[in-house]
């Protein structure tokens, strides 16, 4: 169990975590830190966000205790959840609400549940986004970005 004010480096909570947890969160985080080279990556409440304009996405592995919850995080294994996830054109239906309003996530229970060529798309969708939110990109501060459902993703490996 961790707390807010978690002073470890990520590397040092993800080799502190249970071995089935450990293995997903790596595998996330090399899935993120391939797909957002740009993003900073920052311990907070004790589980690894990623961050460029604004908090573009997280890892929350359910050992992490936060909230009144922890039990149905566990059954559901880690979180992949993305901070602008209201936005995103969601068309395969991957990433769950579950009454928020904002933030969307995916979970994975085994290594087995993480598809690249589902994941990958939404890290970039999630890219674009954040970059709907550069400072200076509008004279009256930085406005949510609309998203295209027929954009294309040019020079993703994958992506059409």
């Amino acid at each position: 169990m961790t707390s807010c004010d978690d002073k470890r480096s990520v590397e040092e909570i993800i080799e502190s975590l249970p071995k089935n947890e450990r293995a997903i969160v790596k595998r996330l985080r090399a899935l993120v830190l391939e797909c957002l080279p740009l993003a900073e990556e920052k311990n907070s409440y004790g589980v690894p966000f990623y961050r460029r304009n604004r908090m573009i996405c997280f890892i929350w592995p359910p050992s992490v205790s936060w909230g009144p919850k922890k039990d149905q995080y566990e059954e559901r294994g880690v979180t992949l959840g993305f901070c602008q996830g209201y936005l995103f054109t969601n068309d395969e239906g991957l990433l769950v609400a579950e009454g928020r309003k904002q933030v969307y996530c995916m979970y994975f229970k085994s290594l087995d549940e993480i598809h690249d060529d589902q994941i990958k798309p939404l890290l970039y969708e999630a890219e674009l986004i954040d970059n709907g939110f550069r400072k200076g990109k509008h004279k009256s501060g930085p406005k949510a970005p609309q998203t295209n459902r027929n954009t294309k993703f040019k020079g993703r490996p994958g992506l059409h």
